[in-house]
């Protein structure tokens, strides 16, 4: 079975390299908001093209943090798209404000830059654009502050191309980036945004045991930051081989329904969609070909989150009904790869998309 993701293959061409930076964290003693993480965050700021980042404890802290930094809380409403995973809203929960989703455009699954603007109150806040499966999405301009969603984009973001206020990774381990556990970052332009977000990531405090803020820990590891350093240098090649990848599978099957391509996608996932997806998927396996399905329910179709319904995301519903997410990281063998393609090209062949 070729799988949908195999961590251990990207776990084990570093483990040497790992083990000598978990060997240099343990000798210094600091284990918290070290040279580790103050090495990687200038890292990874130079990386974006930006001034700061900084790395806390997951990408939905870096989505909450984001949030609450630009003073967004109760009573306010922050705009998402209504086809995304579940922590994209859950941070605007966690600030205690009301997420208002909308529907996304058919091809790209991005927000519809239209109905976000049809969406806005005098109580919204903030738009929140994700970047879904690693394809750049257009950011609204709607005269509102913007936290771009881009735990799945990275190294798709840059080429002097407007950015919002902030812009919050994962480090999730599937990521294209992706950590040894959680782990996250906010990137942006604004020192005076960078800093406090700095505060809110260690209990609201500034100087040492004064806190000016009231929030809970969201701290990276050292141990962490020591392995997306060891990462970050090696992602421009993975995201070429995985657009290498999903440009294979398109050829196989060139009219099938894929995901809109961008010249800077970097394919964190390489989606099809196809009707009757159970059967395609059935099919596939038997062949060989591990899938998955990101997402089967848009948010508007989630339970916890039906209070909060408010407009029609019929497109939004279709893409969760359809989407299926192929074999694509860049351990993948060129053996595997034409194995996909043409268990691919029997299956989708002729298939209604």
């Amino acid at each position: 079975m070729v799988p949908i993701v195999d961590l251990s293959r990207r776990a084990t061409r570093h483990a040497p390299a790992y083990q000598e930076a978990v060997q240099r964290v343990l000798r210094s003693g600091q284990f918290l908001l070290g040279p580790e993480v103050a090495a990687f965050e200038a890292e990874l700021a130079a990386a974006c093209g930006m001034g700061h980042a900084v790395a806390v404890s997951s990408g939905a802290a870096a989505l909450q943090l984001s949030l609450a930094v630009l003073g967004v809380g109760p009573g306010d409403e922050v705009i998402v798209p209504a086809f995304t995973a579940v922590p994209t809203a859950a941070a605007v929960r966690a600030t205690g404000a009301m997420p208002v989703w909308v529907d996304v455009d058919p091809g790209t699954a991005a927000m519809d830059v239209d109905a976000a603007a049809a969406a806005c109150t005098e109580r919204t806040r903030a738009v929140m654009p994700v970047h879904l499966y690693g394809r750049p999405a257009p950011l609204p301009d709607l005269g509102l502050p913007v936290v771009e969603d881009a735990a799945q984009a990275h190294g798709a973001l840059g080429g002097g191309e407007r950015r919002g206020a902030l812009v919050a990774y994962s480090f999730y381990p599937t990521k294209n980036l992706g950590g040894v556990g959680d782990g996250g970052a906010v990137v942006t332009d604004d020192a005076e945004l960078a800093e406090r977000v700095r505060r809110l990531r260690v209990h609201g405090m500034g100087e040492h045991y004064v806190h000016t803020d009231v929030a809970m820990n969201f701290r990276m590891s050292e141990l962490e930051a020591a392995w997306l350093r060891l990462q970050l240098p090696h992602l421009p090649a993975g995201n070429a081989r995985r657009a290498a990848i999903a440009a294979a599978y398109r050829a196989a099957v060139p009219d099938a329904r894929w995901h809109d391509d961008h010249p800077s996608h970097v394919h964190h996932l390489c989606v099809v969609r196809v009707a009757a997806r159970d059967g395609v998927r059935d099919r596939l396996a038997a062949r060989g070909v591990g899938t998955g399905v990101h997402y089967p329910l848009a948010l508007s179709q989630q339970p916890a989150y039906a209070p909060f319904r408010r407009h029609a995301c019929p497109e939004a519903e279709a893409w969760a009904a359809e989407c299926l997410s192929l074999p694509c990281f860049p351990e993948l063998t060129d053996g595997e790869v034409e194995h996909v393609a043409e268990a691919l090209a029997d299956c989708l062949t002729g298939v209604r998309s």
